[in-house]
């Protein structure tokens, strides 16, 4: 079992920077492919960005490819999601899944996070 807790969210003004942090229990969780993903008000949940267990690998959606960063320290059990130039479009709660299922990039995790906002204001 993993549970997962997302934190470092809050307003912004558009163009600036937050850090969203993920925080996972559970001695499995270096060896899962994790992901972000966000979702926003009236809108179905969309995929953000993954990595492999070792971090070699990453894929982005192409909304936030060159702005937002994934990364992970499996010594530490947390995945991160630096976001930058952030945009309106931007906003909506973000959750952090582990345990991906099927090919890469997988579209389904096993385990979810509970989600932390972050709302970018023009």
């Amino acid at each position: 079992q993993v549970q997962l807790v997302e934190s470092g969210g809050g307003l912004v003004q558009a163009g600036g920077s937050l850090r969203l942090s993920c925080a996972a229990s559970g001695r499995t969780f270096s060896s899962f492919v994790v992901a972000w993903f966000r979702q926003a008000p009236g809108k179905e949940r969309e995929f953000v960005a993954a990595i492999t267990w070792s971090g070699s690998s990453t894929y982005y959606a192409g909304s936030v490819k060159g702005r937002f960063t994934i990364s992970r320290d499996n010594a530490k059990n947390t995945l991160y999601l630096q976001m930058n130039s952030l945009k309106p479009e931007d906003t909506a709660a973000y959750y952090c899944a582990a345990d991906g299922i099927g090919s890469w990039p997988p579209s389904r995790y096993n385990y979810w996070g509970q989600g932390t906002q972050v709302t970018v204001s023009s």
